[in-house]
C-alpha cells in the first residue's frame, strides 16, 4: 500500500510517501516540500498548490492519502490561510478518487512516538527510526507529513484487525 500523507500550509506544504510491502516492512518512496511564492495572492497561491499536489498524485499514483487536520492557531488569518490550503489538499485527493484520512497532530504523535504529547524533536527521531532513514527527514514539513503517512499506516493496521475480528 502506498500512503501519500501531507502536511497541508500555504507557503509550505509537506508530503512523504512510503509504501508498505506485503511482507509489512516500509520503505521511503519521496518526501519534500511543495513551496508557494509569499509575493504572490492568496487564490493565485492556492492554485499552485492545487497544481503541485496533482501532479504528485499523477506521478505516484498513491492507494490512499492521509492529511493532518487543522488545530486551533491563536492567528486567525494563519488558521484561515492553513484551512484554505487544506481545503485545496482535500480536493485534489478527491479529484483523483480517493477519500483522505484525517488525523489531528496528538493523534500522529501518539502513533508515531506513543505519546500525544510528544514534541517535534521526538516525533523527527521516532520517523528516522521507524523510516530506517540515516538522518532526520528536512525540512521538517516533510518529516511531518512522513509522520501523518506513519500514522495512516498505524492506523490502517488496527481497523484492519478489527474488521478481521468482527468477521469471525
Amino acid at each position: 500500500m502506498l500512503v501519500l500523507g501531507i502536511d497541508p500550509g500555504i507557503a509550505i506544504t509537506g508530503y512523504g510517501l512510503i509504501l508498505q510491502e506485503s511482507n509489512g516492512s516500509i520503505k521511503v518512496i519521496d518526501f519534500g516540500v511543495l513551496i508557494t511564492d509569499k509575493n504572490l495572492a492568496v487564490p493565485a497561491r492556492l492554485l499552485i498548490l492545487y497544481r503541485q499536489i496533482s501532479e504528485l498524485m499523477l506521478l505516484h499514483k498513491p492507494d490512499c492519502c492521509a492529511v493532518e487536520k487543522l488545530f486551533f492557531q491563536k492567528n486567525v488569518k494563519t488558521a484561515m490561510t492553513v484551512g484554505e490550503a487544506r481545503g485545496v489538499v482535500l480536493l485534489a485527493i478527491a479529484q483523483n478518487n480517493l477519500v483522505p484520512s484525517e488525523y489531528t497532530p496528538n493523534e500522529i504523535k501518539q502513533a508515531v512516538a506513543g505519546y500525544g504529547s510528544a514534541d517535534k524533536k521526538q516525533v523527527q527521531q521516532m520517523v528516522q527510526r521507524l523510516l530506517n532513514l540515516p538522518m532526520i527527514p528536512k525540512p521538517d514539513d516533510a518529516a511531518d507529513a512522513l509522520a501523518v503517512a506513519l500514522c495512516h499506516l498505524n492506523q490502517s493496521k488496527f481497523f484492519d484487525a478489527v474488521s478481521r475480528a468482527l468477521d469471525t
